[in-house]
């Protein structure tokens, strides 16, 4: 009995000891990131003990100092960076997905004081890639130090390098040595508080100043640089309960998807509509359809309807709200696509002179849909019109199209076109508003003297006003350029 008494004594003894040096050692951390256990009142006041708010920072005489900051608890309002992380191909969101989102959520405080400094450094523990080319091309930052992370042949691992994540105030005193930077702005951590020490004047982003209010949003109309394209499937900002909520409706999106394709497929375009509406759609028509048709010579020549261009689904929706059958031609169309289409496509070379003969032969035949930006645009701008269709019809009516979607997009640069029509109609509640503009009057065409330049710049305007849009003059080599690589053409498979 003896044995085992000793036994447990000793037992108790290591237990003892090890939890009574565990919870010394988490005390004393505790204490040291400004945690007081005896009075939680404390905690409050002590959490911002040595720097002021940033909305104190004077904005006067800054042009020829240095700024030094975080985005992530600085630049961006979000107090989690996680949601950024929910979008995968680091490297190619960093350009075409994420500006979108950062540009939605800086604060416009720190954003002012940015913009009143001569030269800009960002220090930060996220991946470089993810955040240099947004900084750099929109915000006009000088130097971008980040986390790197491993790559195994062109693709990254997702892991950091060697060094492992950036330590800020490491960073920032190896990058400036002996000089100090003249402001920092850092969050309400203690990290970011030695982050900032070492800087002439340090002023801290408090969570109330990180608050969605006019006074830290920053506006489309202050954007430093016009947000015309981005990529990427997912429409909302994809917080921990958002992100779950998409999942939760996945399921029945895609049934809800795959439901509305085959009803615009099967069946006649007012029963169409009607199921359409009551699935969810959103469809508003705005204008009358007089059925304009001209006669040349003995011969009867269609309508020609332009549109501004949202998604494929664009002539789709103009039909069936319209009850009757159109042409559709298009520059760049996945064969999925034109198997699926409920209408008749017919895809165009980009040789002008075979374009202008085959467009002459449909409109010989009937009404005829196109879209002269030549691809989607999903901000409210306008790209520049194709001139072509100004040359080939008498009877031009502009159509405004405008789209909303509140979880996915249906559209995409890089992914899969085929899925683009699935996508839009995965939304809980996709909306589309057509609005027709009337026949464009003869002097205004080509007919009436005018050039056919002249006659697709008067339809971009028409509809950019009609639309509350912005017109440019980008084209889809652009876009596709900026967001892909490449000049968008769909191969024929």
């Amino acid at each position: 009995m003896v044995f085992p008494m000793v036994f447990l004594k000793i037992m108790d003894w290591v237990v003892y000891q090890i939890l009574a040096n565990s919870c010394y050692r988490a005390a004393r951390k505790m204490r040291s990131y400004g945690f007081f256990l005896r009075n939680p009142s404390l905690k409050t006041s002590q959490q911002y003990p040595f720097f002021p708010s940033v909305t104190k920072c004077c904005l006067e005489d800054r042009g020829s100092q240095t700024l030094v900051c975080d985005i992530d608890g600085a630049l961006l309002r979000s107090q989690s960076f996680f949601p950024y992380f929910m979008i995968k191909d680091m490297q190619t969101v960093g350009r075409s997905v994420l500006p979108k989102f950062y540009l939605e959520n800086i604060n416009l405080q720190v954003y002012d004081i940015w913009g009143s400094t001569g030269s800009r450094v960002v220090f930060t523990s996220v991946p470089r890639m993810m955040v240099e080319g947004f900084l750099k091309e929109f915000l006009s930052a000088n130097h971008v130090i980040g986390t790197e992370l491993q790559t195994v042949g062109q693709y990254f691992t997702g892991f950091p390098s060697g060094c492992g994540l950036l330590v800020k105030s490491r960073a920032l005193k190896e990058f400036f040595g002996e000089k100090k930077p003249d402001i920092g702005l850092g969050s309400s951590s203690l990290h970011d508080h030695h982050f900032i020490s070492m800087c002439k004047e340090s002023y801290v982003v408090t969570e109330e100043d990180s608050k969605s209010s006019p006074s830290s949003v920053l506006t489309r109309d202050k954007y430093p640089k016009p947000l015309v394209f981005h990529d990427g499937r997912l429409a909302f900002f994809p917080t921990p309960s958002a992100t779950l909520a998409m999942f939760l409706w996945l399921p029945l999106g895609i049934f809800l998807g795959i439901y509305r394709i085959c009803i615009g497929i099967f069946l006649p375009y007012k029963m169409a509509n009607l199921l359409g509406i009551w699935s969810g759609i959103d469809i508003k028509l705005k204008g009358e359809d007089n059925n304009y048709h001209s006669e040349s010579g003995n011969k009867r020549k269609g309508v020609l309807y332009v549109c501004s261009h949202r998604t494929l689904l664009d002539p789709v929706f103009l039909c069936t709200t319209l009850g009757r059958s159109l042409t559709a031609v298009t520059y760049s169309l996945s064969k999925t696509s034109e198997i699926i289409a409920p209408i008749r496509t017919v895809r165009l070379t980009r040789d002008r002179k075979k374009d202008g003969e085959t467009m002459q032969r449909l409109l010989s035949e009937g009404d005829l849909v196109v879209c002269p930006e030549g691809t989607t645009c999903r901000e409210p701008y306008l790209l520049r019109f194709s001139s072509l269709f100004a040359e080939l019809a008498d009877e031009i009516v502009p159509v405004a199209m405008y789209t909303h979607v509140s979880m996915f997009y249906g559209t995409t640069a890089s992914g899969l076109k085929c899925l683009d029509p699935i996508f839009f109609l995965m939304n809980p509640r996709p909306s589309y508003h057509i609005h027709l503009l009337g026949k464009l009057p003869k002097e205004l065409t080509c007919a009436g003297g005018r050039s056919c330049c002249e006659v697709a710049n008067c339809i971009q305007r028409q509809l950019a006003d009609a639309l509350g849009f912005e017109c440019t003059t980008l084209t889809r080599r652009d876009k596709y350029m900026m967001l892909a690589g490449n000049e968008g053409v769909v191969q024929n498979k």
